[in-house]
């Protein structure tokens, strides 16, 4: 026996079309009894899917299109329904719509749109979904979704890796030099700039992604495929294709409307970006440390502690680091919706657009409060000239020094760690005493020398961070627009 459920209606149709029209539903004609309005309310999307209210309309405007393209719409219609859009994208804009999709406790956002542009454009209204189901209308309307997100996420990841590069390019002028890590051990000197160079490299493969999502989102039109054979009607699908940016309609509807791999691609676009932001919030997070004090985080950027009064935390960098897991995660339930569902439309893919919204969303909300908090972060380039060589990170220097003379690497590896480990133990860093023990007078015995002996390309040498940071920026001058 169900629990909670309705007391039982007689099958009167008055009745039960009353309720299906007050709940807003798209359907009904074929039922002998209304909905459970605790089932309806589990199935509602409309939270998630009012962050696609606005590119719902746009995916109407395309329909309308379509049916004039068909010449089922008259002119005086068409121009109706076109009306009653530019006022419910007025409405969304001001938030007015979002009140009256709660208060009407809508199914989805599109039953919504299509209840307000019936209230607004009268008889005309009733003909707006004509040969369109909400499997080729959710379709479309993510695609809309993902192409203004993946421009989004373009933007934001060139912004963050242009601050990343300008301040490289400034780091180079001045010469200062960082000791690099492997294991958070200390590993080579290399230049500042360098690694702001090297920091900068996965946000440009990032915003690459985004591009190709826009790219893709702008391929083919579901709009026309209709619940998943196309339509009776003789819609016009090239000019909705065109109406809404598309290079043409799609090619398979079974195929159409159940496919997500765009929205997937962005989410995953989302995932990576994030992801590289987590990296550098890490060193972040350490080097604004005392004990690494090699940067300091503006006021306007972080937070202190309600019991002690000295505490000056970079909280953005831990959100954002944590916020990587989260859209990572969602990016996997997303994916891990779509597994084992046969072709077409299945009711599973609501949940896969709830975690792309809600995971694109907080994504890109991280990459702007990552960009936001790296214009807020000092660095400290005393202290790190002055670290650059702690840790006997010139040791490399020696090896290959010693190789060039003729040494085999084994044997170079092994000389020079017996002279680390004698300088441990005396407690002071490498010195010339260790050049003359090993025998190659002249080798780079600082950090600065180190960085200058570099002689590959890609390397940390000044000329060949120069290169790298010229080349960086023609990057972003071609990905500033999609």
């Amino acid at each position: 026996m169900r629990r909670n459920a309705r007391p039982r209606r007689s099958p009167d149709r008055a009745v039960i079309d009353d309720d299906v029209e007050a709940a807003g539903l798209q359907w009904g004609g074929r039922f002998a009894e209304a909905p459970d309005p605790v089932l309806l309310a589990f199935g509602s999307s409309l939270n998630d899917d009012l962050f696609l209210a606005s590119f719902d309309v746009v995916c109407s405007r395309g329909h309308v299109r379509a049916l004039e393209g068909a010449g089922l719409l008259t002119g005086a219609a068409a121009d109706s329904l076109r009306s009653a859009l530019a006022t419910v994208a007025t409405e969304i804009d001001t938030g007015a719509f979002a009140a009256f999709a709660r208060a009407g406790a809508f199914e989805d956002v599109h039953g919504a749109i299509d209840a307000r542009v019936r209230e607004l454009a009268g008889e005309a209204g009733e003909s707006l979904h004509a040969g369109r189901s909400r499997n080729d209308q959710v379709a479309t309307t993510l695609a809309l979704y993902a192409r203004d997100r993946a421009d989004r996420g373009r933007a934001q990841c060139v912004q963050i890796a242009g601050t990343l590069s300008a301040r490289a390019r400034t780091a180079l002028a001045s010469g200062t030099v960082i000791a690099a890590t492997t294991h958070w051990q200390p590993a080579q000197p290399v230049l500042l700039a360098f690694w702001l160079d090297a920091a900068a490299q996965p946000f440009l493969r990032a915003a690459q992604r985004f591009a190709a999502v826009h790219a893709a989102a702008s391929a083919a039109c579901p709009l026309g495929s209709a619940a998943l054979a196309g339509s009776s009607l003789p819609l016009d699908r090239a000019a909705a294709a065109a109406e809404l940016g598309f290079a043409g309609p799609s090619r398979n509807a079974l195929d159409t409307v159940g496919d997500r791999d765009v929205a997937l691609d962005l989410l995953h676009a989302c995932a990576r970006a994030v992801a590289a932001a987590s990296r550098l919030c890490e060193e972040f997070v350490l080097w604004t440390t005392p004990a690494f004090g090699y940067a300091r985080l503006g006021d306007a950027a972080s937070t202190g502690s309600s019991l002690m009064p000295q505490k000056r935390n970079p909280d953005p960098f831990e959100l954002v680091r944590a916020a990587a897991a989260r859209v990572s995660g969602a990016y996997a339930g997303a994916l891990g919706c779509t597994i084992g569902i046969g072709l077409s439309y299945h009711r599973d893919l609501q949940e896969t657009k709830s975690l792309v919204i809600r995971g694109t969303e907080h994504g890109l909300a991280a990459l702007d409060a990552f960009s936001r908090a790296l214009d807020n972060l000092i660095l400290n380039e005393a202290a790190m000239d002055a670290r650059a060589a702690d840790g006997y990170t010139v040791a490399t220097d020696l090896a290959d020094a010693l190789i060039a003379a003729g040494t085999t690497a084994r044997a170079a590896h092994r000389a020079v760690g017996a002279r680390v480990l004698a300088a441990e133990r005396a407690n002071r860093p490498l010195d010339e005493s260790d050049v003359q023990a090993l025998g190659i007078p002249g080798a780079p015995i600082d950090a600065r020398a180190s960085v200058a002996a570099k002689r590959t390309s890609g390397s940390t040498s000044p000329a060949a961070v120069a290169a790298a940071i010229d080349a960086t920026d023609a990057d972003l001058g071609r990905l500033k627009a999609p």
